[in-house]
């Protein structure tokens, strides 16, 4: 179900590349994502994807997330690695919470997770070279 708030920087969600308009070599499929942007009035949202999949090769771009850092059904599905180079924007349509069963009432509980602040760093700096703008870190105008 999409997801009708703005999430918070650094929270792990669910998004389904697949709802149309993506298509290959773009993110294709539903996927854990790390959301990078602040709440806006806006119903978009900007996001950063993980993969299962290790890169070959590793570049400055790839960073493996620490489990402790996602949800416990995203981690407990494998090592994730943080595809820096397919940064997207997206709408709020695209985007659903980690689910983590239900409570003793039955009600449905969501994650609320967001990963550790040396693994969102890391995040940041993926995306910084990705976009060819580590300069930026190195204190060169």
């Amino acid at each position: 179900m999409p997801i009708k708030f703005h999430p918070g920087v650094g929270q792990v969600l669910y998004c389904d590349f697949d709802a149309g308009g993506f298509q290959p070599p773009e993110m294709v499929k539903s996927r854990p994502v790390i959301v990078l942007s602040r709440s806006n009035k806006s119903d978009i949202c900007t996001v950063v994807p993980l993969s299962g999949t290790v890169p070959n090769p590793v570049l400055p771009h790839h960073h493996k997330i620490n489990p402790d850092s996602l949800p416990q059904r995203v981690a407990d599905k494998g090592e994730w690695w943080v595809k820096g180079d397919m940064i997207a924007t997206v709408g709020f349509f695209r985007l659903d919470r980690v689910k983590e069963g239900r409570n003793h009432h039955g009600k449905r509980q969501y994650s609320t997770k967001k990963v550790s602040k040396a693994d969102l760093l890391a995040v940041k700096m993926c995306v910084i070279h990705a976009l060819c703008m580590n300069d930026l870190t190195s204190g060169q105008q």
